[in-house]
């Protein structure tokens, strides 16, 4: 399959508007046995979240809200014990289990703001690109595909590269892409917006920003 890439803007940032939602606010605010969260001003919710999170100790706090977003994906006793390791090392990067990168960031985004510096702060990448799949225009625009065709651009020496290096090149599955891309947004025309973590990709890792190449699939290493 061959493909262009225009790669419009590589943004490092430590927020992700929308991932925690005015519900999640008041639910957490419950959590932390704040009283009459739900006539609270929705425009204070956050604030007043995080203050009450900074009312605890910190590997308390990361305790409820681990708790609050992996209950059933996390044994209470790993949430304890990444509660306690999450002020030590960036957990969104040295987690064995990459799938829970994305949660974890935001966890400890919330941690770090509401403790100003406590917890480690930890980097996302947002990419706004153009893809264009020349030949067949019918097939999926998939994370899978997208990194595929992101390798055409980035350094060797990028961890994508150096830890999925067959993947990329379609001689193994690529199930991880689904874990690496933590948001993917289709804005029409062949344009896109992608997050990941700075850890994955960040703007250092380009070569270049507008740059074409076949990438191949793993079914059959044929290309398309």
């Amino acid at each position: 399959m061959k493909v262009r890439i225009k790669i419009t803007d590589v943004k490092t940032i430590y927020e992700i508007r929308g991932y925690w939602t005015s519900d999640d606010y008041i639910r957490l605010l419950e959590e932390l046995d704040y009283g009459d969260a739900q006539s609270s001003d929705p425009a204070e919710l956050r604030e007043l979240l995080e203050m009450a999170i900074s009312d605890f100790e910190p590997h308390e706090s990361a305790e409820i809200l681990l708790r609050y977003k992996l209950k059933g994906v996390l044994s209470n006793g790993q949430i304890e014990n990444l509660s306690n390791e999450m002020t030590k090392e960036n957990q969104v990067e040295e987690y064995p289990d990459i799938g829970l990168h994305y949660p974890l960031f935001n966890i400890n985004q919330m941690l770090y703001r509401s403790y100003n510096g406590i917890f480690p702060n930890s980097k996302a990448t947002k990419i706004e690109f153009e893809l264009n799949l020349l030949g067949d225009t019918k097939l999926p625009v998939t994370k899978e595909v997208i990194l595929k065709a992101f390798g055409i651009g980035l350094s060797d020496t990028s961890l994508i590269m150096r830890l999925f290096e067959d993947q990329i090149n379609g001689e193994e599955p690529f199930t991880d892409a689904e874990k690496i891309i933590w948001e993917l947004h289709d804005l029409g025309q062949h344009r896109y917006t992608l997050y990941t973590s700075d850890y994955w990709i960040n703007n250092e890792d380009f070569m270049e920003y507008d740059f074409s190449g076949t990438i191949k699939k793993f079914e059959d290493k044929k290309e398309e």
